[in-house]
């Protein structure tokens, strides 16, 4: 391969997300320079955040400018190293954006051990996903054993280490999921004691069903409806984590929430946050994650789109709901 192929964001999408917002081209394969590394992308991460950043709006991340790549996290093979740090062959997790290749400094460029794991899994189950799941249930929901934990989008890279690592911590674990099919597999195969298919027209009664004794955490993930039939439940001093608002990325005008009462009523303590927050929480998630995972304790599953062409079909794809576990795409 003698060119680097790149997805650049060709306008801003105004409401959903289409194609057309992108753009591929190919440029030279970059050179390092002193103190630099190049890396070959193997794997690169589709993740929800990337809508946001897509709007010229002020966020908690830098938006994402015009007619350049897009960025994501990577993982990939170092091919070319002029930085002591690292050496040909090593396999690192880094911050390298839709592309097949990326140069840098080797600052955010993490080594990683791919002797138990897939690499692939440090994109997901054992990399910010997972994290994001670790930090969100356990230092912001800080749940007890023996409470009511409810996960939406429970079939996703986040949602379905919440409710694994719930019940690995005592609680009762009830996620929601879009379909029989997800919500099957939630159950069946990662534990989970119950899962609300919310496109069954039932939300509420379901819920209701499936939460007794009411809910005790709730890691926020997808919002409207969702979130207000969450609330509906909830126990006194029950706590949320907000992580993400999935169904209100492409919408054009917010949603209302209607029992945002509830949070008085019931002294609930709601939280939003962003992983990268805190990076002192880190080492200790991905040791714990690793070890649940190389154990078997740790369940995780991939939807693996072939090709970067296929990127931006990809991501319209996360927003519809269209993936199983963690988005990614195989660059090689």
């Amino acid at each position: 391969m003698t060119t680097n192929m790149q997805v650049l964001l060709a306008s801003r999408p105004i409401g959903w997300v289409t194609e057309e917002n992108f753009r591929i081209v190919n440029t030279p394969i970059p050179k390092p320079a002193e103190g630099q590394i190049l890396v070959r992308n193997h794997y690169l991460s589709l993740d929800p955040y990337m809508r946001g950043r897509m709007d010229d709006v002020k966020s908690y991340a830098a938006k994402q400018e015009l007619n350049e790549v897009m960025g994501g996290r990577t993982v990939g093979e170092v091919i070319e190293s002029k930085n002591p740090k690292f050496k040909a062959g090593d396999i690192v997790q880094g911050v390298y954006g839709w592309q097949q290749y990326g140069c840098s400094d080797g600052t955010e460029a993490r080594k990683i051990d791919v002797s138990r794991v897939p690499m692939s899994a440090y994109l997901g189950v054992i990399g910010m996903p997972g994290v994001t799941a670790w930090i969100g249930l356990l230092d912001i929901c800080q749940p007890k054993a023996g409470e009511t934990v409810v996960v939406s989008a429970a079939a996703g890279a986040v949602g379905s280490a919440v409710g694994q690592i719930a019940k690995l911590k005592g609680c009762r674990a009830v996620g929601i999921a879009g379909g029989k099919e997800k919500c099957d597999y939630v159950v069946k195969e990662l534990g989970f004691d119950a899962c609300v298919d919310y496109k069954a027209g039932r939300l509420n009664d379901d819920l209701k069903a499936a939460t007794p004794g009411g809910i005790d955490c709730n890691f926020e993930n997808v919002g409207g409806e969702i979130l207000d039939a969450v609330l509906r439940r909830t126990n006194a001093f029950s706590r949320i984590a907000v992580c993400g608002l999935i169904s209100q990325y492409n919408a054009t005008e917010p949603y209302a929430v209607k029992n945002f009462r509830m949070i008085l009523t019931n002294r609930i303590k709601v939280q939003g946050f962003i992983v990268g927050d805190r990076m002192n929480l880190w080492p200790q998630a991905l040791k714990d994650l690793a070890g649940w995972v190389a154990s078997g304790e740790l369940k995780y599953r991939e939807t693996v789109a072939q090709g970067l062409e296929n990127a931006p079909k990809a991501l319209i794809g996360v927003f519809k709901g269209q993936n199983f576990g963690k988005q990614l795409v195989k660059l090689i």
